[in-house]
């Protein structure tokens, strides 16, 4: 199952905010403490400026007399003292007030500094290293499952989704409930029936939470896809536009690549449409509700059981809560933009590798065997390979040939452990490839695939990345005994040369050469080449094939062939088809036996006969 699949399949039910919390510490890794440091340093900022902003009660009280207290004209002197001892009552809570409120915004500050100081974005960083080495370990056939627009999502967008606003969502919270919370229970030591109204406000937004959580999280899912799917959708089409231009297709796929963006826009817009009536719907429940315990304290204002000046300093802060409960709910939908991102995260970071067998083992010699080989890619589909047994000796060439999707490039995967078969073993020098470790593993083959991809890089790095820590000349050495110089001299800045995304400055022929001189390069005492000079010219399928035979001297190598004219002097060629190996020996061998290679010989020599009758 992949990324999206995992999500597609996931629970309509809402991810407890408990759960999306400790994904958000896991994906924190070491500054997971920093992290809650600064999420609690918010809160209780939060906590602060609630206080202080309840401070204004008594505040209020001490600078504002009661309507029977107003000073008379002939009372003049008295009023003024009167003013004095009121000044001296509210200093205190002055300070109070703006003791609490700077101390609000420093502690904000600080808290804020885990994004500042740049510990978020070290955070991100960790996260895509963490994904980056995630990748290396994936089964390749399982990546391979995978559209590179959607990985490319997960590793960027949804990192960033994430990480980069999750300070910004808690500051908003807390200073949504938080702030009005800690006013209120401050307010009932002034007034218990106001402080008590004022509370009462918050259990209506309980259901009013649970109600939209349900819809926004639905909703952000499925925008998630959407976005990833679009993604995807555009790697692919720029990827291929010169060859859906020279297929006059460039409109067509345009046409598909619009309705990706068409479903995107539509599932926005819905996301719009739906959510405006209910936000106005909460907005509107909690607007009544402060306006109501507005009206009771004006009630109880106008009966004498209430200060007015309580009153003036609660309709103050009723004012300054409003807006933040009105959007609380609106809020959280960034909650559920978390933890659809999170839950994408989590799914790559769950695909498990390849298990690893102990004892570590490193073959001596590199002799290849396939034992009893049963290979299907998805569990209980049609097996690709069945029963598969052959033997490859040391230091010689062994060739595979036969039908298309008969199972000859599975073998080869199996034998660099892209995937590992379901039944029967693949050994190297009598060692379980399944007891190597994935680097040593690596070291010991070398590809050259028929479908060449390089970097958009220079000639020297392409061919270096083979062996990074070699030097030039032995670079330089690599490239000429793979027939490269010819071409590399002629590039504009030479060997310092970009060669574009995937190599599309160079042609089929020169590519194929790039990664003939990186095997080179590395090399590695076996070799498997994937129709190297299928679709070459024949200048370059010359070029290629001179350089082929300086790779494969004095190494253990596998080719994969279709025009058998390439591989008459094998050692030993072993004919696949319906994934097993039905003959097996040297080409003078195979004929006279009589079998499917004659007749897959004959066949290509009759093919070849009638395209010369007819030039």
């Amino acid at each position: 199952m992949n990324v999206t699949e995992s999500v597609d399949t996931a629970a309509e039910s809402v991810t407890p905010l408990r759960q999306t919390w400790q994904r958000l510490m896991r994906s924190a890794g070491p500054h997971a403490a920093a992290l809650r440091r600064s999420i609690a340093g918010l809160g209780l900022a939060a906590a602060l400026q609630g206080l202080a902003l309840a401070c204004m009660a008594p505040l209020f009280v001490a600078l504002l007399p009661e309507a029977g207290d107003m000073p008379s004209r002939v009372a003049s002197s008295a009023a003024g003292s009167a003013a004095d001892a009121r000044w001296r009552q509210a200093l205190p809570w002055l300070w109070a007030l703006t003791a609490l409120g700077l101390a609000a915004h420093v502690l904000r500050w600080r808290a804020q500094g885990f994004d500042y100081t740049g510990q978020m974005a070290e955070v991100g960083h960790r996260l895509r290293l963490r994904l980056g080495e995630q990748l290396r370990r994936m089964p390749l056939l399982q990546l391979q499952d995978k559209r590179t627009g959607e990985v490319n999502a997960v590793v960027l967008g949804n990192v960033d989704e994430h990480l980069n606003h999750a300070l910004i969502v808690f500051n908003l919270l807390a200073q949504a409930v938080i702030t009005p919370l800690a006013a209120g229970l401050a307010l009932l030591a002034w007034d218990w029936r106001l402080g008590l109204a004022m509370l009462l406000v918050f259990p209506a937004l309980v259901p009013l939470y649970r109600w939209r959580r349900r819809a926004y999280a639905r909703g952000m899912r499925a925008l998630a896809q959407a976005n990833a799917r679009c993604s995807g959708d555009v790697l692919e089409y720029t990827q291929g536009l010169p060859v859906l231009r020279a297929a006059r297709s460039a409109g067509v796929c345009a046409a598909h690549l619009q309705q990706s963006f068409a479903r995107l826009e539509q599932l926005q817009a819905e996301s719009q449409r739906k959510g405006s009536q209910p936000n106005v719907l909460i907005a509107s429940v909690v607007e009544v509700g402060l306006l109501l315990v507005m009206a009771a304290g004006v009630s109880w204002a106008v009966q004498g059981s209430l200060n007015v000046a309580v009153l003036a300093a609660v309709t103050v802060m009723l004012a300054r809560f409003a807006e933040p409960l009105s959007s609380f709910i609106s809020f959280t939908s960034t909650l559920d933009l978390m933890e659809t991102a999170l839950e994408r995260i989590e799914a790559l970071l769950a695909v498990p590798p390849l298990p690893q067998l102990s004892p570590g083992q490193t073959p001596l010699r590199f002799d290849i065997a396939f034992e009893g080989i049963d290979f299907a890619y998805a569990s209980g589909g049609p097996k690709v390979l069945s029963g598969f047994g052959a033997t490859l000796p040391a230091h010689s060439m062994t060739a595979f040939v036969g039908p298309s999707g008969g199972g000859k490039t599975t073998v080869t995967r199996l034998l660099m452990r892209h995937a590992d078969a379901q039944a029967g073993s693949v050994r190297i020098g009598g060692v379980d490839v399944r007891h190597i470790a994935p680097e040593t593993l690596n070291r010991l083959i070398s590809v050259v695939f028929q479908d060449v991809y390089l970097f958009d890089d220079t000639v020297l790095a392409n061919i270096r990345m083979a062996r990074p820590e070699a030097t030039d000349e032995e670079v330089r050495q690599a490239a000429r005994a793979a027939q490269c110089l010819d071409f590399i001299e002629r590039l504009p800045q030479g060997w310092h040369t970009r060669i574009g995304e995937a190599g599309g400055r160079l042609s089929g022929g020169e590519r194929q050469r790039i990664s003939i001189a990186r095997a080179l390069l590395k090399n590695a005492p076996i070799v498997v080449l994937d129709e190297p000079t299928a679709a070459l010219d024949t200048e370059s399928e010359c070029a290629v094939q001179r350089a082929i035979e300086t790779l494969v001297q004095e190494r253990t190598v596998i080719v994969i062939a279709h025009r058998l004219s390439t591989i008459v002097g094998a050692r030993q060629i072993i004919v696949i088809d319906q994934g097993r190996a039905l003959e097996a020996g040297a080409h003078e061998e195979l004929l006279q036996q009589n079998g499917r290679y004659a007749a897959l010989w004959r066949a290509q020599q009759s093919a070849k006969q009638w395209r010369a009758g007819r030039h």
